[in-house]
């Protein structure tokens, strides 16, 4: 595996690409070789939880499924923050049942997302997509199990360079999301950031994947 895409919602179809799709259990696509699913907060209806849920443990017991996600908590939308925890609660307790990692989106609810970690007492790997905040959110996710994963922000603000650089080589991921630029300019610049080779990169984005994921190299 050149190059590991922890999260994207479109499938480029590339062979030297491992590309974990995001998918919505409403709107699965078969085609898709490796996938995670889960509820987005901002799509939660509520007379569909229980159908969505059926899908998703369906969908956890097929090798291709690598992760819960994405889904979260999002402080911004209307939909109520105990509606949110519920649905994300029930995702957390199926990526513990069936030991898949959760791909987590999380927006000014960083607090409550390490507290329900520990009330539910996961320990499957939980992995915060697209972070785009500061040095000190970054710790103290770190300090509580978390991996990060970088891609859109890190492309969009210079600032998070730091950010990027105080994260352990063997706690972060990288990713695309919505941007139009391939993983490949994601990978140049996290090389660039570290002041190592794209080569090394790869190595170590390769060792948290297998880490994480329980598998060898593709």
């Amino acid at each position: 595996m050149e190059f590991f895409n922890l999260h994207t919602h479109k499938w480029t179809n590339q062979p030297n690409v491992l590309e974990l799709v995001n998918q919505y259990p409403q709107e699965f696509d078969a085609t898709i070789p490796y996938y995670s699913v889960g509820i987005h907060p901002w799509f939660i209806v509520e007379e569909r939880i229980e159908a969505d849920l059926a899908i998703i443990e369906s969908k956890l017991q097929e090798g291709n499924c690598l992760a819960v996600g994405e889904c979260g908590l999002d402080k911004r939308i209307e939909i109520p923050m105990e509606l949110q925890q519920m649905v994300f609660e029930k995702q957390l307790l199926l990526a513990q049942q069936y030991q898949k990692p959760v791909v987590i989106h999380c927006v000014a609810a960083f607090q409550e997302l390490i507290a329900i970690k520990k009330k539910l007492n996961i320990t499957v790997p939980m992995l915060i997509h697209g972070f785009s905040k500061n040095a000190q959110v970054a710790k103290q996710l770190l300090d509580n199990g978390f991996y990060v994963s970088f891609g859109k922000y890190l492309l969009l603000n210079k600032e998070l360079e730091e950010v990027f650089k105080s994260v352990p080589d063997n706690r972060f991921f990288l990713e695309t999301d919505t941007v139009k630029e391939g993983i490949e300019a994601v990978y140049e610049l996290a090389a660039k950031y570290k002041g190592i080779s794209v080569k090394e990169i790869q190595e170590l984005v390769n060792n948290n994947f297998n880490t994480v994921f329980n598998q060898i190299n593709r």
